[in-house]
């Protein structure tokens, strides 16, 4: 796998996760339909930091796993990967259904920024997923981690921003598609599911043929 394949499965896998219904797009969409569009996109200001505060812990995580012994290094790729897989074994069994879009507590654009990075941050699930997936695509033979870290992190406040932003733009429409629609919500997190299944297995073989530190 070069640096290009795993840019562009890193970005598969980061649409998929985004994009499946969950308190970050509750978030947003509560803010939005409650006090319009500013609160909407200050919103997803703080949960785009929380992604890119993420994404820092990812690089240093990294960081650290690659001066491991190239065995150790490799079980870790390997714990890493059947994470994803049970990521995408429970979404596979998942059936995510929307009820209700509650309404917004903030009152004012700097607390809904503020809400939206604490939410973010304080998500332990955030930080396992970027234990399981970052070993799999920032490589030390891609180049720097930093540099690396740099591109996952804009790739990654850029999802957030196409997809929490685009809802805050149609919030109504969001919310009846999300509401209104629970069978797409259902296949939306089944699909994801299948793109981290068929990940893990991937970055499972190429993390057992790999040879990475001293």
């Amino acid at each position: 796998m070069d640096y290009a394949q795993a840019l562009w499965l890193y970005l598969i896998l980061l649409f998929g996760i985004i994009v499946v219904p969950g308190m970050d797009m509750f978030f947003v969409l509560a803010n939005a339909l409650t006090r319009g569009r500013r609160a909407g996109f200050s919103a997803v200001g703080g949960i785009m930091v929380g992604g890119a505060v993420h994404t820092m812990f990812g690089a240093l995580a990294v960081g650290v796993l690659t001066q491991l012994p190239t065995m150790l290094f490799q079980v870790m790729i390997l714990i890493g990967a059947a994470y994803m897989a049970w990521i995408g074994y429970t979404l596979l069994r998942s059936s995510i259904t929307v009820d209700s879009i509650g309404s917004a507590t903030t009152r004012s654009d700097w607390v809904a920024f503020r809400q939206g990075l604490v939410t973010c941050l304080l998500n332990p699930k955030a930080y396992l997923f970027v234990l399981a997936v970052f070993p799999q695509f920032m490589r030390p033979e891609y180049g720097p981690i930093w540099s690396q870290a740099l591109v996952m992190g804009l790739m990654t406040v850029a999802m957030q921003f196409l997809i929490y932003g685009g809802l805050v733009l149609a919030a109504g429409r969001g919310r009846d598609a999300l509401v209104g629609h629970p069978d797409v919500t259902i296949w939306i997190g089944r699909g994801a599911g299948a793109l981290f299944v068929a990940a893990a297995l991937f970055t499972a073989w190429h993390g057992l043929t790999q040879h990475v530190g001293p």
